[in-house]
């Protein structure tokens, strides 16, 4: 069978920069039948078009996209293999809609008066400014955010399930804590751990490849933390396990799924990306988790550490997952052996 041909990400980029090129000669031709026929509209439209056709391949070229899955053969875009390769198709999809195709679609966009002999000052900028211009760019960057979302999805799944298909993140992690003879020693679970690090990894590209666009590179990590653990808020099966299941959910498996949202409410607050929805969401599913111990007749509040121990916990971990962590004895409180007290205040709120 021959192999088909395919897209690679380098030829993404200059494909990016073609259809720039094209979309420019196209918007520079029509301006002057514009002038005469006024589809300024009809134009706009077709560029609309184009850039969500060259989205569609850009997301083609994520792992694990519908059509990657169900027509391997049929598929002309090489899989962008690396966190840096797929962050790279996110710059060249922002950068077609923030700024080089609106620039090109400036040379068609009315004037409005044409009494004036001599364009005034700002004009250019007058015309991508009126409403129906805005609602066009709305339009352009509501593709990139599919790109976006589709670019978390994808990361967020990888976490969640195995190659298999099975899922890792499941409400076994904390049940079975509660049979285990001896008391754990905490940390965050192993998915946590592995969420903070492809933020963290995900947070370096971003900074020096999205300069001067650093609220787009912040909301990139705060979708991606949003889907993890929403997954978590909306997944039936996870909580009717945790709740009514053949054995619920007890103080241990509690105290590690709070000491897992601390963790996560902690990195995201330090690398600036928790989103009042986030945190919202975490202080819901912790609120959850305690009425599901409550519920067995165990009273949570008898069993959980304070807040401040939780907090405590989860910035030595980070310290620790950096390379940062120095704790070989030298005055640290022992984590392992929490004050116990309430943390009603995520029940309060």
């Amino acid at each position: 069978m021959k192999k088909p041909g395919y897209i690679s990400i380098q030829l993404l980029a200059i494909f990016a920069f073609e259809t720039n090129n094209y979309l420019s000669e196209f918007l520079e031709d029509a301006g002057p039948l514009d002038e005469a026929l006024q589809l300024d509209g009809i134009a706009l439209d077709g560029v609309l078009q184009v850039f969500n056709a060259y989205v569609d391949l850009l997301i083609n070229a994520l792992p694990g996209s519908a059509e990657n899955e169900e027509n391997p053969v049929h598929r002309i875009v090489r899989i962008a293999e690396t966190e840096s390769q797929q962050t790279a198709l996110l710059v060249n999809a922002l950068l077609l809609a923030d700024e080089l195709i609106p620039r090109s679609a400036s040379r068609i966009l009315p004037q409005g008066s044409t009494n004036q002999s001599t364009p005034r000052r700002g004009a250019s900028s007058d015309r991508q400014n009126r409403p129906e211009q805005r609602e066009w760019k709305k339009k352009l960057q509501r593709s990139v955010d599919r790109l976006r979302d589709s670019f978390c999805r994808q990361h967020a799944l990888e976490l969640i399930f195995t190659e298999e298909g099975e899922v890792r993140l499941s409400s076994e992690i904390y049940i079975l804590m509660d049979e285990a003879t001896e008391e754990p020693e905490w940390f965050p679970s192993p998915i946590f751990q592995e969420l903070f690090a492809k933020l963290t990894r995900i947070a370096t590209i971003v900074s020096d490849m999205f300069v001067g666009r650093e609220r787009f590179a912040t909301i990139l990590l705060m979708r991606l933390t949003e889907t993890v653990i929403l997954w978590i808020s909306d997944d039936q099966s996870f909580w009717e396990e945790m709740e009514t299941g053949e054995k619920p959910l007890g103080p241990l498996g509690l105290q590690q799924f709070y000491l897992d949202m601390e963790f996560v409410m902690i990195f995201a607050s330090q690398g600036r990306y928790l989103s009042r929805n986030l945190h919202q969401v975490i202080k819901n599913i912790i609120a959850r988790a305690i009425e599901a111990v409550s519920a067995t007749g165990l009273d949570p509040y008898t069993t959980l550490p304070e807040e401040e121990w939780f907090a405590e916990v989860a910035q030595i971990a980070i310290k620790m997952l950096t390379g940062k962590g120095n704790f070989g004895g030298h005055g640290e409180r022992d984590v392992t052996s929490p004050s116990v007290s309430s943390a009603k205040s995520y029940t309060s709120n």
